[in-house]
């Protein structure tokens, strides 16, 4: 993290990990400002620009109407390939650095065979989710960013407070996952849950992508970005019902069936551990929270 403060525009701000990211930031004591559409409440200190990113003339307005040139520009919210275009137009001129969160599922989940992958590992999904993310990248590493650079982050699944609970289907980000445990509900699972992760705290993902700022060694670089803990996935649900002194029943959803029926999330139906030996050799925070304080602290901000 850059030890002098800094001027940061958060494209997200009101969400879950745009938010974790600019509280963080201020309480560094760098400057914030979140873009969104201004429909939710953004993080107390930070600067508010009002914007619809699909609506290309009034984000152009708002970026220019800051009057700024910010240190460092985070892309939470892009999904679209149109999106990075956009980031690469409005800020060029308006940044020393943009950093681009996309996700681990850009890997097509049928090639990863040998674990841990790193950022080498060449197989790209070309659908989905993870293909518009991979177009993304794509289009940031081929675009003409003039004197802006680029890093991008390619997280693992991310929770915390401000996030549903739920890594897997059929109860990812479930909304009522702590309701159907408190009611002795069995947790349908696919495989069972034996597959493999390592999620992320969002306020370990926020501090990497604050030790981005300023660090010349990440421009032009991709980063696999993932939690300390390798655990079977039906381990993050064990961890939640032992948080909420319950037991953790799991019914098993045969994985290919899921897969037929459901092929959009096909993502999620193989191991996903990552090598963070990169982030270390570039001086980035390593990841660190344990899985059991992280999911302590999202539990507690929901059972409140």
């Amino acid at each position: 993290m850059s030890d002098r403060p800094l001027d940061i525009l958060v494209i997200g701000g009101s969400g879950f990990v745009s938010g974790a990211l600019a509280r963080r930031a201020l309480d560094a004591g760098h400057a914030v400002w979140a873009l969104t559409r201004g429909e939710r409440a953004i993080p107390e200190g930070a600067t508010p620009l009002t914007a619809d990113r699909h609506d290309t003339a009034a984000f152009e307005q708002a970026v220019r109407a800051a009057g700024r040139r910010w240190d460092l520009v985070v892309d939470c919210i892009a999904y679209e390939v149109e999106d990075a275009e956009q980031d690469i137009a409005a800020f060029r001129e308006r940044t020393e650095h943009l950093v681009f969160i996309s996700t681990d599922f850009v890997f097509d989940p049928d090639s990863r065979r040998k674990f841990p992958l790193d950022e080498t590992h060449p197989h790209f999904l070309e659908d989905a989710y993870g293909g518009k993310k991979r177009r993304c990248e794509c289009a940031l590493r081929d675009g003409d960013t003039g004197e802006m650079a680029w890093t991008i982050l390619r997280p693992c699944h991310i929770y915390g407070p401000g996030s549903k609970l739920g890594c897997l289907p059929a109860h990812g980000r479930d909304p009522d996952l702590i309701k159907r445990m408190k009611a002795g509900e069995s947790l349908k699972l696919v495989g069972g849950g034996h597959f493999l992760q390592q999620p992320i705290f969002a306020r370990d993902l926020a501090e990497v992508i604050l030790g981005c700022a300023g660090n010349p060694k990440t421009y032009g670089e991709t980063y696999l970005t993932a939690g300390p803990d390798v655990i079977e996935s039906r381990e993050y649900y064990r961890i939640v019902g032992d948080l909420l002194s319950l037991s953790t029943r799991i019914e098993e959803i045969p994985v290919e069936a899921y897969r037929a029926e459901h092929p959009d999330k096909r993502s999620f139906l193989c191991h996903r551990v990552y090598n963070m030996a990169k982030l270390q050799a570039h001086g980035l925070p390593v990841p660190s929270t344990p899985i059991e304080d992280g999911l302590r602290e999202h539990v507690a901000s929901l059972s409140a």
